[in-house]
């Protein structure tokens, strides 16, 4: 039987967000989508691109995978999912920006460091999580470190890498140099709902809105 909740939800979608965005809907079934962003965002339920940048319907062009993960260019083999909607996005669509969102408390990540049981008894998730293995070597072993601490350096170090792989795609690279396409890496914190971007000099991540941060911590300090 199809989910209660996605009935109920459509209707509430039909009695309320539908009928606001009708003319948004009819002008994309007439002239087609077309987006300027492209999102690389994780598989997880907490993180939903269209929500975390209240994007209207044909805004972003979004794929997601498990933890984010772009891999390098390669034509072999079979199935390419990201590759073929990033080949998608750049070349049809004309993108004009691509943003690889990472997060918080990311369980592939921290799968991949831990020695907990893994995800699943299937033949899939552990190949593709060998993607992480380049942001591994440049995190150095765990030794000491905190597990939590070091899956979310892990989980931005990973974002920074797959920009690298993103740059070993024939039809990115080139747009990029000719300055046609800008890569972002961005990050975003489950718990406190803080967005930060990535410096592309400095590697480091800093909140795009400082406020949200010292909004949580006031909330926090009221006991809201």
């Amino acid at each position: 039987m199809f989910p209660d909740r996605l009935r109920e939800g459509y209707k509430a979608f039909l009695g309320d967000r539908f009928p606001r965005e009708q003319s948004r809907f009819e002008e994309l079934a007439a002239t087609g989508q077309k987006p300027e962003v492209m999102i690389v965002g994780c598989c997880d339920s907490r993180v939903s691109p269209e929500v975390i940048f209240d994007a209207r319907p044909g805004e972003l062009f979004v794929v997601r995978n498990v933890a984010n993960l772009v891999p390098p260019y390669e034509t072999d083999g079979d199935f390419h999912g990201t590759s073929a909607a990033l080949e998608f996005a750049v070349q049809a669509l004309r993108v004009k920006h691509i943003v690889v969102l990472g997060h918080g408390r990311c369980g592939g990540i921290r799968a991949r460091v831990s020695d907990d049981e893994p995800l699943s008894p299937g033949d899939f998730i552990g190949k593709w999580m060998n993607l992480v293995g380049p942001a591994l070597d440049t995190a150095g072993p765990r030794g000491e470190e905190p597990i939590g601490d070091y899956v979310e350096k892990l989980a931005m170090i990973s974002v920074a890498q797959s920009i690298k792989n993103l740059m070993t795609f024939p039809c990115v690279r080139i747009l990029a140099e000719r300055g046609k396409l800008q890569l972002h890496g961005a990050y975003f914190d489950v718990t406190t709902g803080v967005l930060a971007l990535r410096d592309p000099m400095t590697g480091l991540f800093t909140p795009v809105a400082p406020e949200a941060r010292a909004r949580v911590s006031l909330m926090r300090a009221e006991g809201v």
